[in-house]
């Protein structure tokens, strides 16, 4: 067997001494939170997106806008739509994850008021090579637990965007329930959902 290296970073491994509480969480600068993720209140350090990830959340989040933007001129309340923004899903023990696209409420700024599961209208996961998981096991059980109403897993290959799943909670069962999934390749007209929002997938402009 061969032996580590002296200088190992796993020689170096400690647990971590306590729960990162809401309160702590909240004192922390930007330019950490966007690096991790808190789950049960345990640091989860989070992986830099690739560039085609980036450019498929950008995309994906500029095409979800102008939906939503359409669908507030149709007299729909004020609704935002954000990109690796922190979603409060728990406070005891601190759940907090950053999606990489959340379709959201408007909060009360002056307030102060953090976003949370209940303003979240549709979340979406752009999976990746190390993400898989995560996107289609832990965050799609604690989106469901939190009450997030609809879920999109999103698939890409060389090209851009190529398969979005679609799926809507079940609040019976607290479960997320399959409703379709999209595929890029699939002939006919664009794909169209009515919930949350009327959203038309123009895949073209998902391309990278």
């Amino acid at each position: 067997m061969t032996a580590l290296p002296d200088d190992s970073w796993l020689y170096h491994l400690r647990p971590q001494p306590s729960r990162v509480t809401a309160e702590e969480y909240e004192a922390l600068p930007e330019e950490i939170c966007r690096a991790i993720e808190i789950v049960d209140g345990y640091v989860v350090y989070c992986e830099a997106p690739s560039p085609e990830h980036q450019t498929a959340a950008r995309r994906l989040a500029n095409l979800i806008e102008r939906e939503a933007k359409a669908a507030m001129g149709r007299g729909r309340g004020c609704l935002t739509v954000n990109t690796d923004v922190d979603l409060r899903l728990r406070d005891v023990p601190l759940l907090n994850r950053r999606p990489d696209i959340v379709l959201y409420r408007c909060l009360d700024r002056e307030r102060g008021e953090r976003l949370r599961a209940e303003h979240a209208l549709l979340v979406l996961e752009i999976v990746s090579a190390g993400s898989e998981t995560q996107d289609t096991t832990d965050k799609f059980g604690e989106y469901a637990k939190a009450g997030v109403e609809h879920y999109w897993i999103v698939r890409l290959d060389g090209t851009g965007v190529s398969v979005i799943e679609r799926y809507r909670l079940d609040h019976a069962s607290a479960l997320y329930k399959h409703i379709e999934t999209f595929m890029k390749d699939e002939p006919g007209d664009r794909p169209a959902v009515a919930n949350p929002i009327p959203i038309t997938i123009d895949w073209s402009e998902l391309e990278f």
